[in-house]
Formats: structure tokens, C-alpha cells, sequence
């Protein structure tokens, strides 16, 4: 028996070739050979297409262990998966970049849970039952770019939850129930420096770290979205919400509808104002400005001053160009020095030594031509003369410094006259007076010793008087008998008449009966 080889011709770019079907053969074993064996390679529960592999809606409680070695992208979602641990994918998938488990039921997720599949950039935990993020659980995850966990139950994020995720650009976490922001994510150790996207829409976050963001680069600011959230309203919040939407952030213009507030008198949310609809909060405008000098946009300096002013563009990356115009029309370039002007080639101008001349706008214009973006930003420049400043300053406190002492001066002026005022002489003897009349006025009324009968010249006179008699002194003597004395001369004191100009009628014969003057008809 003999066996012949067979070589077949295949056309090429360069000519004919001759292939040999028993390196075919082989080159097919060794390929099986690399991504699994023959059978098992993909299970009866899934759809396998070249390199991916579907086992959605199949009721699996964990990943079936007969898949392809060399598949990228594997997807499990609406199964029974309730929680993550080191061995629930039952080898290594060193070539899988996408995995897919939403809507499932996990739960938590256990330190170690990827060590299988270390070069995932695509992980989707969407809609699941996670209720917190503690430890670093995607430590292993060394080369993850985007992370889902929108539509869970988280609550709360600790800062070291995504530790080790150094190449992670987008994370969603949208539709939870976080309280607060996570700041932790721009600031500290475990901050993510190649964060564009952090989608924390429709949660419950109720204020901003304004302050604290404001430190924060433009690339990063750019790609937070945080419409949804019940917001109380705030002018800080408003301000800062105000400055992006002006800097045409996409988080902001293409949601400016969903941003709501909450007043501090509706905490349950009956009535959600629109936030970035007009200023019906009425904020004032040093309000507004000290948020743009926060972020960098106002800057205040003084004459002789060195003041070095950033152009924090979202276009930040390498290959990027930078530029600035000054309110003159200035054309200012990086490496060309400009009077006392300076561009670095990181975008940021330096200015020398500010004069007053320096003030007003200016514009910086990043450009990347790669990208084929570019941006323009506008800083404000203020500067002012100290001494000037200062002069006037101390020409206020002087005005006020006097109008204080003055007011101090009447103050105590009117005092000493109220307190300190002396008494003469005359002031005691009227004091004396007032003593004896208190003494025996409750005598003085209806006396019962009738008054001796007056001529009738006096009795016409004294029909328009009333004549108050005072009690007689008591001083009962023994040579009387232990008797009233009555009018002793030298105590009796007439009080006083009291006249009146008004013409005698019935009330003034009325009045007259608790006095003792005689009742005189009319003639």
C-alpha cells in the first residue's frame, strides 16, 4: 500500500504556493489545542459565536466549566448568579475582556472574585443587589476601563472600594441610594486619575462639596453627571451648576431639565423647582463670582504681583497646544516672552510683575490637532493698587472711628443729666409740702363745719371757684382736754384756688358738692 501526498496551489499576491495539507491538519490540532479541547467547547445552555459566548436567561447559578480558553467576551446576564466569590469562574480566562452579569441576584462580591479573568475591560454588574463597596474587590482588575453598577442598591462607597482600578475611565452608579458624593474618587491615595465618566444621576444626594470640587481639573469636572438627585436649593450649588453649563459641559446642557431643587421647607419634594431655569433663587452676584474664583476664573492680584494663572482645559492630554490672547489682542505663545508675559507649554501664563494695565479678559485656546478638538477659555484678571486701597480704608475707619465716639459722647452726656442732676434748696422744700398735703388730704373733703357767711360782693366773686380746705393738724394738747384744736394759725395752709375760665352751668354745680363752697342758685 502506498500513500501519496497531495499538494495543492494557492494563488497569491506574489505567485503560486504550494500548501501542504498535513501542516494544515496540524496547524488545526494545535490551534484546538490552545482554546480547549474538542468536545465540551460550548455548552448546550449557550450560543457560542467565534470568541463569544451568550448564556443569558438559562437559569445558571454559576459558569458552566466546558467554555472556550481563548473566548473575549462572555455573557451571563438574567440568570440565578448570587454572589461572587474566587472560584466562581472555574479557570483562567486570561483573553476574556467583556463580561456581562446584570440582572442577577448577587449580592456581595468577595475579595478575589477575578483573579481568573485579569484583563477585563468591560465588567457590566448592572441591576443586581449589591448594597455596599467596602474592600478593594477589583484589585485584580488592573486594566479595567469601564465599570456598571447602575441600578443596584449600594448605600454607601469606601475609599478604598476601587483601589487598584489605575486605568478605569468610566464608572456609572446610577439609580442607587448613595446619600453622599464620592469625593474620594478625585482627591486622596485611592483617587482614579484617568476618571472621565462618573454617571451618579437619580440617587440621593442632597448638597455638593462645591469648595472641594473646585480643585478638581476641568477633564475630570467635565464627565460628572448629577442630575436626578434631590438637591436642596443653594446658591454655591447653583453657582458652581451655572459654571459648567457655560463651559458647554455635556453633563450639564444636555440634561439642564433634570436638574431640580428641593426647598429647605419641603424636604418630602412636593414641589421640585428647576435649578438651572432663570435665577429664582436670587443669588447674588459675589455669590456667583467667588464660585468662579474657586474654579479658577477669576483671579484677583495686586501691582508689582506674580501671579500665575492655569488654562484648565478638558484637552489636556499630550499633543496639545496652548495659546492665550490678552485684552489688548495680544498674541501669547509658549518659549516667546512678552513684556512681562510668559506661556508655559503646559498652557499656564505667567505674569511677571502685574500692573494695573494687566486688568481684563483674557482667553485661552487649547488646541489638539490629532484629536482635531479645541477650546477656548476665558480668565478674568483683576488687579488693583494696594496703597490706594489701603488709604481709602483707613479714611473709612477714621470717619468711623468718630461717628462711635460721638454717639459714645451723648451718650453720657444724657445720662449725667438724667442721674446727676443737684437738687437746690427749693426742690427740699416742696419735697416737705408734698408730705403734709398727702398727710391730710383725706380730710379735706366734706368737711362737716360750715363756713361762716360771706358778704355778697364775695359770694358773686366766688361762684366761679372752687376752694379746697385741708384738714386741720391733729396735736392734741393737755390743756384741752385731750380735744381737737381746730384751724390753728400757724398750721393751717391754703393749698391753693383753683379757677377755672368756663362759664357756670349745671356740671359745674354738680362738681361743686364734694367741695365746701355754698351752693349759690342764679341771681
Amino acid at each position: 500500500m502506498t500513500m501519496s501526498l497531495t499538494w495543492w496551489t494557492v494563488p497569491t499576491q506574489l505567485g503560486v504556493s504550494k500548501v501542504n495539507c498535513r501542516g494544515l491538519a496540524c496547524l488545526l490540532v494545535f490551534t484546538m489545542s490552545v482554546c480547549g479541547s474538542a468536545r465540551g467547547m460550548c455548552p448546550a445552555a449557550c450560543i457560542c459565536a467565534s470568541d463569544i459566548i451568550s448564556c443569558t436567561n438559562k437559569n445558571l447559578s454559576r459558569v458552566p466549566g466546558n467554555l472556550y480558553k481563548c473566548m473575549k467576551r462572555l455573557d451571563l446576564s438574567y440568570n440565578r448568579i448570587g454572589f461572587l466569590e474566587p472560584e466562581w469562574v472555574p479557570a483562567l480566562f486570561e483573553k476574556l475582556n467583556t463580561l456581562i452579569i446584570n440582572h442577577n441576584s448577587i449580592s456581595s462580591i468577595i475579595t478575589g472574585s477575578f483573579s481568573t479573568t485579569p484583563n477585563l475591560k468591560y465588567l457590566d454588574l448592572s441591576s443586581n443587589s449589591l448594597k455596599t463597596l467596602s474592600s478593594p474587590v477589583f484589585q485584580e482588575l488592573r486594566v479595567l476601563e469601564v465599570l456598571l453598577l447602575y441600578n443596584n442598591q449600594i448605600t454607601q462607597i469606601e475609599p478604598p472600594a476601587f483601589g487598584g482600578l489605575y486605568k478605569l475611565q468610566k464608572l456609572y452608579l446610577s439609580y442607587n441610594l448613595l446619600s453622599h458624593f464620592p469625593l474620594d474618587l478625585y482627591t486622596g491615595k485611592h483617587k482614579l486619575t484617568d476618571l472621565v465618566l462618573l454617571d451618579i444621576s437619580f440617587n440621593h444626594i442632597q448638597s455638593m462639596p462645591v469648595q472641594r470640587l473646585s480643585s478638581v481639573p476641568a477633564k475630570h469636572l467635565s464627565g460628572i453627571y448629577l442630575h436626578g438627585n434631590p438637591f436642596y436649593c443653594d446658591c454655591m450649588l447653583y453657582s458652581m451648576l451655572i459654571f459648567w453649563y457655560q463651559r458647554h459641559f455635556s453633563s450639564v446642557v444636555d440634561f439642564k431639565n433634570e436638574y431640580t431643587c428641593l426647598l429647605q421647607s419641603d424636604p418630602k419634594g412636593y414641589n421640585k423647582l428647576p435649578l438651572l431655569h432663570d435665577n429664582f433663587l436670587n443669588c447674588s452676584e459675589s455669590t456667583v463670582n467667588s464660585s468662579f474664583q474657586a474654579f479658577g476664573f477669576i483671579h484677583d492680584a495686586q501691582v508689582g504681583d506674580r501671579l500665575i494663572v492655569h488654562c484648565d482645559s478638558r484637552i489636556s492630554d499630550a499633543g496639545t497646544h496652548f495659546v492665550w490672547v490678552s485684552p489688548d489682542n495680544r498674541l501669547l505663545e509658549p518659549d516667546r516672552e512678552t513684556d512681562n508675559f510668559k506661556v508655559f507649554r503646559n498652557g499656564s501664563l505667567e505674569i511677571t510683575d502685574a500692573q494695573l494695565e494687566d486688568s481684563g479678559l483674557y482667553s485661552c485656546i487649547a488646541i489638539n490637532k490629532k484629536r482635531l478638538l479645541n477650546e477656548t477659555i476665558e480668565v478674568r484678571i483683576n488687579v488693583s493698587n494696594f496703597t490706594v486701597n489701603k488709604s481709602h480704608a483707613h479714611e473709612a475707619f477714621n470717619t468711623a472711628f468718630t461717628t462711635l465716639a460721638a454717639c459714645v459722647a451723648s451718650i453720657v452726656l444724657v445720662l449725667l443729666y438724667l442721674y446727676l442732676t443737684p437738687c437746690p434748696c427749693q426742690c427740699k422744700a416742696k419735697g416737705k409740702k408734698r408730705k403734709l398735703n398727702q398727710s391730710s388730704a383725706h380730710s379735706s373733703i366734706l368737711n362737716s363745719t360750715l363756713p361762716q357767711e360771706l358778704p355778697a360782693d364775695e359770694k358773686k366773686a366766688s361762684t366761679g371757684k372752687r376752694v379746697v380746705f385741708l384738714e386741720p393738724v391733729h396735736e392734741p394738747k393737755h390743756s384741752q382736754n385731750g380735744k381737737v384744736k381746730l384751724f390753728p394759725n400757724d398750721n393751717i395752709i391754703a393749698e391753693s384756688i383753683l379757677k377755672t375760665t368756663r362759664t357756670k352751668s349745671d356740671s359745674d354745680s354738680v362738681n361743686s358738692m364734694f367741695s365746701d363752697t355754698p351752693f349759690m342758685p342764679s341771681a
